[in-house]
């Protein structure tokens, strides 16, 4: 009786349990309800806006972060148009299937490897060319 329970397998009860939990289904997610009362502010933002008011009145000409946000917004926006453009490459890369993405990392890969091959540095760091 004794070995015939250790030749049986023994059962995972850990991957059992994981297994079952994701076949469920996620309920859908009700629409908000506009009558719901606002959660109430917390107490750092009733404090910023008493500091506010007074900060407006000791400084009323603080008007210099606009111009120091402005080469910082023109980098944000450049960089928006990139990442756009990007995501859209993106978007069609996946309509159009797998294949033709994982053709075109191969192939980029090839040719840094083999670019490699023609140059070493010696050791003070200088390229030099390899006689084959």
């Amino acid at each position: 009786m004794g070995k015939a329970r250790a030749a049986a397998p023994k059962r995972d009860t850990k991957l059992k349990s994981k297994s079952t939990g994701a076949s469920k289904k996620p309920a859908k997610k009700a629409g908000k309800d506009p009558n719901k009362p606002k959660r109430p502010a917390s107490a750092f933002f009733v404090f910023m806006e008493e500091f506010r008011e007074k900060y407006k009145k000791d400084h009323p000409n603080n008007k210099s972060v606009a111009a120091e946000k402005a080469p910082y917004q023109a980098k944000a926006d450049k960089r928006k148009v990139e990442y756009n453009k990007n995501i859209q490459a993106y978007n069609k890369q996946l309509a159009e299937g797998p294949n033709e993405a994982d053709e075109e990392e191969s192939d980029k890969s090839k040719s840094e490897v083999n670019d490699d091959d023609d140059e070493d540095e010696d050791e003070s760091g200088e390229l030099v060319e390899l006689v084959t």
